[in-house]
């Protein structure tokens, strides 16, 4: 797997009149997962989509190396499209081999993403994210829609890519059971 990191240094976010959070700086390496927690509307989401390069920090900055790979509320994927082939475009766009994660899908490769269940949808963004080749994975709620079961299984495969040497933030309310994650409490960087 190719180097990887990613430094937040002082970054501050605002959305409209109001500053969510500021000062907020910390340091991702390889085999290390960042937790970012805090309650719905704390700017999660926000803080995923400037170190995603889709938001612009109100300040500080964000350096990365190497590739990364968003899975948020927005499914990636072509409603219309069978799975197989929503999840085969983006093989084609990353220039990715197959992924190796299973999340349960080889039974609904047929169907058009549009039927997907919330779950089924969510096993198939981070199948779609797994199967990237990035080695820095950006999860949004990744655990959203997933009963107990894929629940493990996606954490497994969060753990098995950061054992491979990738790096993975997530933002989510929900604990997570991974050993040694570095959580950020938003609320610490509330003005």
């Amino acid at each position: 797997m190719q180097e990887c990191g990613l430094v937040a240094t002082d970054i501050a976010c605002r959305r409209g009149d109001r500053v969510l959070f500021r000062g907020l700086s910390f340091d991702l390496a390889p085999r290390e997962v960042v937790h970012l927690a805090g309650p719905n509307g704390i700017g999660k989401s926000s803080l995923i989509r400037i170190l995603a390069g889709l938001l612009r920090p109100f300040m500080g900055s964000v350096e990365r190396h190497g590739a990364l790979a968003l899975s948020d509320e927005r499914l990636a994927l072509d409603g219309h499209e069978p799975l197989e082939n929503a999840l085969a475009f983006w093989q084609r766009i990353d220039r990715a081999p197959q992924g190796n994660a299973d999340f349960g899908l080889a039974d609904l490769l047929d169907v058009p993403v549009r039927y997907l269940s919330t779950g089924q949808r969510k096993r198939a963004a981070l199948a779609r994210v797994a199967a990237s080749g990035a080695p820095i994975w950006l999860l949004d709620e990744p655990l959203n829609g997933l009963d107990t079961h894929w629940s493990c299984i996606a954490q497994a495969a969060i753990k098995a890519h950061c054992n491979a040497g990738g790096a993975v933030i997530i933002a989510s309310h929900q604990p997570l059971s991974l050993d040694a994650v570095k959580v950020i409490e938003l609320l610490d960087f509330q003005p």
